[in-house]
């Protein structure tokens, strides 16, 4: 049967610098339709959100990365902001985490300049993919296909473009765990 949204557990991975809206938005759309949503970062300390370059607020994480289990969740969210996943894909913990999550091929999900995650992962190459403008080279350079749109699917992988997006992108991600999740022993 089935898992619905409001049964799934999702984490999301940031550290300071992250896009406000992009943690928060995706959060409390998932929250609101009952999932369980946990926030693993590097340290325990608030991490502090951003946008325009001036601090939106803060996020208490509920673990460290060190804690965090691609086995315990359904899905992973990656929020953008510039200086959030610069940091994060040179943190060998996060990225075995995002690994772990794909050999497992759980959805990920990953907004604006997360992608660059997805490029350090190396889960790009031969999918069709989208990011805030600056990281189009990038994915090119690491096989990936870009594409201008506002929330793009491909396999187990949906990103976006910006804070605009989230409502598709967050739609998007929903629908590739209730799909995910049908097609996983119960």
């Amino acid at each position: 049967m089935p898992k619905q949204i409001d049964q799934a557990k999702i984490l999301i991975i940031a550290t300071d610098g992250y896009e406000y809206s992009e943690l928060t938005g995706p959060r409390d759309i998932l929250e609101e339709r009952g999932a369980t949503v946990h926030v693993a970062s590097p340290d325990s300390d608030p991490i502090t959100g951003e946008s325009g370059g001036k601090t939106q607020g803060t996020v208490t994480p509920d673990m460290v990365l060190s804690q965090a289990k691609a086995e315990d969740y359904d899905a992973l969210l990656l929020p953008g902001g510039q200086v959030n996943p610069d940091s994060l894909r040179i943190n060998d913990e996060a990225i075995a985490l995002i690994n772990a999550f794909a050999e497992q091929d759980k959805p990920i999900a990953a907004i604006c300049h997360a992608p660059w995650l997805l490029i350090e992962a190396e889960l790009v190459d031969g999918r069709r993919v989208t990011s805030w403008p600056s990281l189009r080279t990038d994915l090119r350079n690491a096989g990936g296909t870009v594409v201008d749109e506002e929330a793009v699917v491909d396999g187990n992988i949906v990103t976006a473009r910006n804070p605009d997006d989230i409502p598709a992108f967050t739609d998007a991600f929903i629908g590739l765990i209730e799909k995910a999740t049908a097609a996983q022993p119960a």
